[in-house]
């Protein structure tokens, strides 16, 4: 008999035996997220880039839609909602064109998937511009020079705001001394404001820190660079949350890439948490 044999042998049992031990209480452990949960201000802008285009003559009610946060948005409570992080929605109708009326689609957006959270959440729409303006507001108005660097050069935000370089200020026109924002490489933060003429509001419900404006105005309101296109219902009353878009095009299309200012309404709520 070898004592030392069993000995190796009563060992590996053991270790198989803790092994299984300790494989169960991380099966049972309850997972806890690092992050705590995100609570969105009433007011706060999301700036959107569109994921999914939307076809007034093949879209379906039901149908995902998505949208991608394109500038970190600061929250009062000191948290952020990261650029990159996800918005969900849904195509709620599609109304084809009769008897000389527009074809409508509405749309909402419902749930923020930020921080491993994934976040019940109602918007309404502040602007809207077709992806040739989006891109126009990223493309500076004049050639780099000899030894200038891109990123110091000016551009024309959505609804007629001027950057001066990434991280410069943003006025209300060339050479005007009204600030009303400054770039942060990804976009721009600024207070939002009431756009004479208009329905578009500044702040609300008290909210009134620097929101993300990615390549909008602070004044920004409606639709821009998109023929065809009108806002009938931008959800900030009865349907709360839906916005309606009709055009005289039946085979209209929304295309992704382009880009939304939603304003959150009323409180949000957290539904799962994920590691």
């Amino acid at each position: 008999m070898n004592p030392r044999g069993n000995d190796h042998v009563s060992g590996k049992k053991l270790c198989r035996f803790l092994f299984i031990l300790l494989s169960a209480a991380l099966v049972v452990l309850p997972v806890k997220a690092n992050d705590a949960a995100i609570t969105i201000p009433s007011g706060t802008i999301l700036p959107i880039r569109l994921n999914s285009t939307i076809s007034f003559a093949k879209s379906k009610p039901g149908q995902v839609i998505t949208g991608r946060i394109m500038q970190d948005v600061p929250l009062s409570s000191g948290a952020t909602i990261r650029a990159g992080s996800k918005l969900i929605g849904h195509i709620v109708e599609v109304i084809p064109a009769a008897n000389g009326s527009q074809s409508r689609i509405s749309f909402q957006f419902d749930k923020l998937v930020s921080s491993q959270q994934t976040i019940s959440i109602t918007t309404n729409l502040r602007a809207l511009a077709g992806f040739v303006g989006v891109l126009e507001a990223q493309t500076p108005t004049t050639a780099p020079g000899e030894g200038d660097s891109i990123r110091d050069l000016t551009t024309v935000q959505v609804g007629g705001d001027v950057l001066y370089g990434e991280t410069g200020p943003a006025t209300t026109s060339e050479n005007s001394e009204d600030v009303v924002g400054r770039g942060v490489y990804t976009g721009v933060l600024g207070q939002v404001r009431a756009r004479e003429g208009t329905k578009c509001r500044g702040f609300i419900d008290g909210n009134n820190n620097p929101q993300a404006l990615w390549v909008f105005s602070a004044d920004a309101c409606g639709i821009y660079r998109l023929e065809h296109l009108s806002l009938v219902h931008a959800g900030r009353t009865d349907p709360v949350g839906v916005i309606v878009l009709a055009s005289d095009k039946s085979n209209l299309k929304l295309v992704a890439g382009a880009g939304l200012l939603l304003r959150v309404t009323g409180p949000t709520r957290s539904l799962s948490t994920s590691r």
